[in-house]
């Protein structure tokens, strides 16, 4: 009876735990929303591409850049932002953020350890190009 209540106990506990193990696992999630050319610019053909980026509780993404002018708008949570060499910002939702294009994006991370955050951000860039370059 004393092992069936052991065993009971921790199966009560695995269940229990294991959304947080799942939770920990989940990535940042990058949803292109759309990518259209753009006429009218000089130095080669540019595009405007929209992404929905998905940070999970704690997430944050490692030292990159865009190689073009960015505007963030946060739409859930909120989001710690800096570019090497200036301030590190936390945004709400309804704030905004700016990169150019030859920016290092230092942090980029979520704000909470325990709620999601959401932001869209619209690039202006080469036709093309990759919309985030890693930097080492």
């Amino acid at each position: 009876m004393l092992l069936h209540r052991y065993c009971l106990m921790i199966s009560t506990a695995a269940f229990l735990l294991c959304p947080v193990h799942l939770a920990l696992a989940q990535e940042t999630k990058v949803t292109p929303l759309a990518a259209k050319p753009l006429s009218g610019f000089s130095g080669g053909e540019k595009e405007g591409a929209m992404l929905l980026v998905e940070y999970p509780p704690g997430a944050s993404s490692a030292q990159h850049r865009h190689d073009a002018h960015v505007f963030v708008y946060v739409i859930q949570g909120s989001v710690v932002m800096q570019v090497k060499g200036g301030p590190e910002l936390t945004l709400k939702a309804g704030e905004t953020f700016y990169e150019n294009p030859d920016d290092v994006h230092v942090v980029s991370r979520n704000a909470s350890a325990t709620e999601p955050a959401k932001f869209i951000a619209f690039f202006v860039k080469s036709k093309g190009a990759p919309a985030v370059t890693p930097v080492k």
